[in-house]
């Protein structure tokens, strides 16, 4: 069956020469070949976005927009190069509406502290899922400590799905904000974000998407989607660790303040009034890290190259292995069974703590996330305390789901 999967699918493309452009990929961890199937935390980088990184310090390292010298246009052509990139990437009508961060986090809170302070008063709505992510909570709960806002929760199913009987008669004409994941960092589930923010916006409430789960493994176009503002992190699409987007619709980039205040963000400034930047630069304060954006433009690249639609049929197959194997196991209980989702494998089992699991996996190599994956409203719907969480990308095998199954045979019956 492996086999013949295999064949099917190296007419998208050949994960064995993939897993070459992936150097982390080929070390051993305790003398036992690396399995790393904790991809929803980060995914490893391939050659091309590690050499972007040492290439930018090693021949042109210098800040961006201010310099008018030879390695200063060098590198802001290369940073706002990125830029761009990343508007074809996910579909924006410019280059403007795109918002370097650090990270998903640090985008969802941007939305909360500028959008959120200027339009939200005590009794208005803001409505998330029972699916979000901490990221996703907690900026919102604090501005509506704030504010005197309520916070509204939609449901889920049995399967980990979006209740959008129950979405519907949570809005109302009080709802101002409705945030929701792209995907369920828990289990994996795909939220139908479009028919939900043609729905959000009947009622005239902004939509936030949390991307970080959405844009590795789907095609994005935010323009299709209509959502206001989009966040995800570089890290979990195999660019590096602190560099992040937010996308937000020109008009409202225009109409909100900033965030922080500093150099770069600024076009005149004097002690009796500051005058700001357009966007992005409004958004920008400070020193960015450039050579992450650049390396992030570079993993663009990689991921174009390859095809996001061969990614998401390729890990859509994997996905669906896993599944089929990992229920097969003795005591082993999947959690989120959703019909549409992304290759993230929650289960516990009944008499092992999913840490226990995680630390015995650890010993044969394999690299799984085991815990509360910081979505503990989701994992007390499904009344555990954590789970063990295998998550796929398209450098994984369906060997190194074998092997997985095989290990976690062995943690049940000793």
């Amino acid at each position: 069956m492996v086999q013949y999967m295999q064949l099917e699918l190296s007419e998208l493309f050949d994960v064995s020469a993939i897993r070459k452009d992936f150097p982390l990929l080929s070390q051993q961890v305790d003398g036992k070949p690396l399995i790393w199937l904790d991809n929803a935390s980060t995914t490893q980088k391939p050659q091309s976005v590690i050499d972007t990184v040492a290439q930018f310090y090693e021949q042109y390292n210098s800040n961006v927009h201010r310099a008018v010298h030879t390695l200063g246009v060098q590198a802001t052509d290369a940073y706002e190069g990125a830029r761009e990139k990343v508007q074809r990437f996910i579909g924006a009508n410019c280059a403007s509406e795109i918002i370097f961060v650090r990270g998903t986090t640090e985008g969802i809170n941007l939305v909360a502290q500028t959008y959120g302070r200027k339009y939200i008063r005590e009794g208005d709505e803001i409505v998330l899922s029972t699916l979000e992510h901490h990221s996703n909570i907690v900026p919102w709960q604090m501005l509506a400590q704030e504010t005197g806002a309520i916070l509204k929760v939609i449901p889920v199913s049995d399967r980990g799905e979006i209740i959008l009987e129950e979405y519907t008669q949570i809005l109302s004409s009080r709802t101002r904000i409705v945030s929701l994941a792209h995907v369920s960092n828990g289990l994996g589930t795909i939220l139908p974000i479009q028919e939900m923010i043609k729905m959000a916006h009947q009622y005239g409430a902004r939509v936030v998407i949390d991307g970080a789960q959405g844009v590795p493994h789907k095609c994005v176009n935010v323009q299709s989607l209509d959502c206001d503002f989009y966040a995800f992190s570089g890290h979990k699409m195999f660019a590096p660790l602190g560099i992040g987007v937010l996308y937000g619709k020109q008009e409202i980039l225009e109409d909100i303040p900033p965030w922080h205040g500093g150099g770069s963000m600024i076009r005149s400034v004097s002690f009796e009034k500051t005058t700001y930047e357009a966007p992005p630069a409004k958004f920008e304060a400070g020193t960015p890290s450039i050579a992450d954006a650049i390396a992030l433009g570079a993993a663009i690249d990689y991921l174009t190259n390859l095809g996001m639609s061969n990614i998401a049929q390729y890990e859509q197959k994997l996905t669906y292995y896993a599944m089929e194997q990992l229920p097969q196991i003795p005591g082993l209980r999947l959690i989120g069974a959703a019909k549409d989702k992304v290759g993230v494998l929650s289960f516990v089992f009944e008499d092992i703590p999913p840490t226990e699991v995680g630390q015995l996996l650890a010993l044969e190599g394999i690299a799984v996330r085991a815990g509360h994956h910081c979505a503990q409203p989701t994992m007390q719907r499904f009344g555990v305390t954590g789970t063990v969480r295998p998550s796929l990308a398209f450098y994984n095998t369906y060997e190194e789901i074998d092997t997985l199954v095989e290990v976690l045979r062995k943690i049940r019956c000793n």
